[in-house]
């Protein structure tokens, strides 16, 4: 795999997520340019970043399906934490804070909020780096996928409670949902790639990807929990978005296309 390759899977990703997050928050928000393209930027970057300094598996098939992940959850990671610990924005327009909040309280000092940012994202580094600490030991096999592939899916679901909870209550299956399914998208990859960290982050990435399908495009007539009670702005974006459905469809199609030529290729992995 070249740079114009991960470059291509970087856009893609981005693509991906910008139009699912449009396709649900434009009704609301109305339709901006910039915040369209922020996606496919950041992921973009992303990608040709774990290109140059990454270990991804051989065969580009192998290659395109984890790097997909990968930049996928890193793009989701830094557009969050943007939004979470360092966007200043009027929250009243959501009826679950966007910003970083406790029990549904906005915190609105910065400092706050930047030293909870710095804290969030020690706690990262270190999960990723025990996952890595697991796979420098050589452990392989079933059960390193069992205990690290549902790590990313759990920082996920945590998150989500924290931030929706307070404001819809905790549910159960919801909770669990995110964990379940990356470990069963961690046991795909883990097929593809010997580094467990590749394999565990790569499924959250995944796991985002598959949930927000199914929560955007399967549910279309229910608003995203942060504009729930809230009145459409913009009535004329509830037909004009399906005009980006196709693009959604297209990479999706080939997503799988990838995994499933990745699949019948012999790699080594940890399973």
């Amino acid at each position: 795999m070249n740079a114009a390759i991960a470059t291509v899977v970087g856009l893609a990703a981005g693509l991906h997520a910008a139009t699912w997050g449009m396709f649900k928050d434009a009704p609301y928000e109305g339709f901006c340019p910039r915040r369209f393209l922020r996606s496919p930027i950041v992921a973009g970057v992303a990608a040709l970043v774990v290109f140059a300094v990454g270990h991804l598996p051989s065969g580009t098939a192998a290659a395109m399906a984890e790097l997909f992940g990968l930049t996928y959850v890193i793009e989701r990671g830094i557009v969050e934490f943007y939004k979470t610990f360092l966007r200043d924005e009027d929250q009243s327009k959501y009826a679950i804070p966007m910003q970083l909040s406790v029990r549904g309280t906005v915190v609105t000092d910065r400092r706050t909020r930047l030293l909870a940012g710095a804290a969030y994202a020690v706690g990262i580094l270190l999960v990723v780096w025990f996952v890595d600490a697991i796979g420098s030991q050589g452990a392989g096999g079933l059960t390193v996928v069992l205990v690290v592939g549902s790590l990313g899916g759990w920082i996920s679901a945590f998150g989500g409670a924290w931030k929706d909870a307070p404001v819809e209550g905790f549910q159960p299956f919801k909770f669990v949902r995110s964990p379940l399914v990356a470990l069963g998208y961690a046991l795909v990859l883990a097929s593809l790639t010997t580094d467990p960290v590749y394999a565990a982050f790569g499924a959250l990435g995944y796991t985002v990807a598959t949930l927000e399908t199914y929560k955007t495009f399967f549910k279309p007539d229910v608003p995203r929990g942060k504009f729930a009670g809230k009145d459409v702005q913009f009535p004329e974006w509830l037909e004009r978005r399906y005009r980006f459905v196709p693009l959604y469809v297209a990479i999706w199609a080939g997503i799988v296309v990838t995994l499933v030529v990745a699949l019948v290729q012999p790699h080594t992995g940890l399973v």
